[in-house]
């Protein structure tokens, strides 16, 4: 099978998938809560693990306490998925808020640039979207993680696309170019 083929069925994949969460953002989710919850308790034995394989006092205690954390959050999140959907969906949307903050006070550091526009711009919307979050929170907060989750499967399915049918076209392409350069 040719490469660009299997970009394209990756592609096609994960837009389909995307379309599938959108049209189940709450038990997306979950799945979403339930996944992180799992790799932080797999994280946090590792932790421990090595915590208690530490030397030094304080790493040791640090290390066996940032385990012990890891693992209480993963068995919280595995145990109690409708709340940490709550949670992760508090976590984003502070994101989206700091990010957006953030992004503000950078436009205007670079207000005799032509990248102020786009970064205010950039800004704005983040904050508009975090505020909006906020105003209808208990109402978007359980599909929150599914929504965001579905929107990068489709936009990453799409770029997926357009990488195959580049790959296509620019591999023939170079056999036109390396052809005409090695027939003269």
């Amino acid at each position: 099978m040719k490469t660009w083929t299997k970009w394209l069925i990756v592609g096609v994949l994960s837009l389909l998938f995307g379309l599938f969460v959108l049209a189940n953002p709450i038990a997306a989710s979950i799945a979403v809560t339930t996944l992180a919850g799992v790799l932080f308790a797999i994280s946090g034995g590792f932790q421990l693990v090595a915590g208690f394989g530490e030397e030094r006092g304080t790493s040791k205690a640090l290390g066996i306490g940032l385990g012990i954390l890891m693992l209480l959050l993963g068995v919280s999140l595995l145990f109690h998925p409708l709340q940490g959907v709550i949670s992760l969906a508090t976590l984003v949307t502070i994101l989206f808020a700091a990010s957006g903050i953030t992004r503000l006070i950078a436009a205007f550091q670079m207000r005799e640039t032509p990248f102020f526009w786009p970064m205010l711009i950039s800004g704005a919307l983040s904050v508009l979207l975090a505020g909006y979050i906020i105003a209808n929170f208990f109402e978007i907060a359980p599909s929150l993680l599914g929504i965001l989750l579905g929107i990068e499967l489709l936009f990453n399915g799409i770029g997926l696309i357009v990488l195959a049918f580049f790959l296509r076209t620019a591999r023939g392409e170079l056999r036109d170019r390396l052809n005409a350069k090695y027939d003269r």
